[in-house]
């Protein structure tokens, strides 16, 4: 072979391997890689329809987990029809509404806010604990006062209706939690953003006619809600004391990272408490769950709780299982 021939093959070789090589680190190292986008889910507690329509919407164009939640429970948190979140909520046994309220992000950070009056959106009040202060918590007047810093408005939140319910219960001063009342209750809900991240967000009025303090599992991480984007999220409604005293919806996450699905963790998770309990008929509790690969699942102790399920653009009313189904 000539000199000039065999400079000329070897060249071309040459460069065939390097464009090889470079497609090759092309293929392997993209520059730009490609986002896979998730198909949104809105999840919340109980027949909230509309709240979980606006979050699940608000999902499909883009925002994020957390801003959904948010937006969504504020619907119920202005709902005056709503005795139990937000603005017409029952009051204690003084006649004051106090509200409760927390929030969970992807990154695992949480903001909650207890015993607050006169503020109407506190899981958006939440937000403000974890994002502009060095807390979690913030409770009563020191939550009402950062609440007006950041341009809140002050609200009168016990409304004609509710006192006079409340001008009623005086008459018997009655206090019996009431099961599925009016299908209304704590509103908790997930969110599944289009890049996957879950958020959640859980707001409360409390029970009706409590003492006064009284905080129940609505505004405790663990108890009321909890978040880890790894894995999934929970939340929880029903009788707070309950609740509590085995921090359920941190559980169910836990269960969830043990391989359990969505539904199996929320009935493994209420077994806790139903085992505990020979007699069931004065409270209710319910949980709902939703993992990673978009799976959820829900479990009640009495029939008639029902979760709201956003997905494919779909909103639908889900029937839950419960221990006491017969």
């Amino acid at each position: 072979m000539k000199r000039r021939d065999f400079i000329i093959k070897s060249t071309k070789a040459g460069v065939a391997l390097s464009l090889g090589a470079t497609l090759i680190a092309c293929v392997e190292k993209p520059k730009y890689p490609m986002i896979h986008r998730k198909q949104p889910i809105a999840l919340c507690t109980w027949g909230f329809v509309n709240a979980n329509l606006v979050a699940g919407k608000a999902l499909d164009q883009g925002i994020s987990a957390l801003d959904a939640a948010i937006k969504g429970v504020a619907i119920e948190e202005e709902n005056l029809k709503n005795t139990t979140v937000g603005k017409g909520g029952a009051p204690d046994r003084e006649g004051n509404v106090t509200l409760d309220a927390c929030i969970m992000d992807s990154n695992g950070d949480c903001g909650a806010v207890v015993c607050v009056e006169n503020i109407t959106n506190v899981a958006a009040l939440a937000r403000i604990v974890m994002e502009k202060t060095p807390h979690v918590m913030l409770a009563g007047s020191g939550a009402e006062e950062l609440a007006y810093t950041y341009g809140f408005q002050k609200e009168q939140l016990l409304t004609e209706s509710s006192n006079k319910a409340y001008q009623e219960w005086l008459e018997t001063s009655e206090y019996k939690p009431i099961i599925n009342i009016e299908n209304h209750d704590t509103i908790g809900m997930l969110c599944m953003d289009q890049n996957g991240d879950i958020a959640g967000a859980c707001t409360t009025s409390g029970l009706s006619y409590k003492m006064k303090g009284r905080v129940g599992d609505s505004p405790i991480i663990g108890a009321g809600l909890f978040i880890d984007n790894e894995i999934g999220g929970a939340a929880a409604t029903g009788l707070g004391e309950e609740i509590m005293k085995n921090v359920g919806s941190f559980l169910i996450v836990e269960l969830m990272r043990q391989g359990k699905s969505p539904q199996e963790a929320c009935e493994e998770a209420l077994k806790r408490i139903t085992s505990k309990h020979e007699k069931l008929d004065h409270f209710q509790v319910a949980y709902i769950a939703m993992n990673k690969a978009g799976e959820t699942g829900s479990y009640c102790i009495h029939p008639g709780f029902a979760r709201m399920e956003y997905k494919n653009s779909i909103n639908t009313r889900v029937a839950s299982k419960a221990y006491l189904d017969v």
